[in-house]
């Protein structure tokens, strides 16, 4: 994974915006039932950065790698969904490495 290329930032940021959407389910707790609520709010900034960040980057590449509609559509809905982000890194981003 390059990150001096378009692809290879989409790649990294993929994982990244997955991993923070993962740290919701350590940070929810703490600030519904412990009411410690900066660490949600750290989170949540970070992830919102990332969010954006990674819709910007498949928009880039989808128009660069020439992706097909599907592959587009997947790309998008995998920043909403936990875990779909590194599904999609590795069954529609890796193939277009080359």
């Amino acid at each position: 994974m390059s990150f001096k290329t378009s692809l290879g930032i989409l790649r990294m940021l993929a994982i990244f915006e997955g991993i923070s959407y993962l740290l919701f389910a350590i940070t929810m707790p703490l600030k519904y039932m412990y009411d410690q609520i900066l660490p949600n709010k750290i989170v949540g900034n970070i992830h919102g950065f990332l969010f954006i960040a990674y819709v910007i980057m498949v928009f880039i590449v989808s128009k660069e790698k020439k992706m097909t509609l599907k592959e587009q559509f997947w790309s998008y809905a995998s920043s909403l969904l936990p875990f779909a982000t590194f599904i999609v890194d590795k069954k529609i981003f890796l193939k277009y490495e080359n």
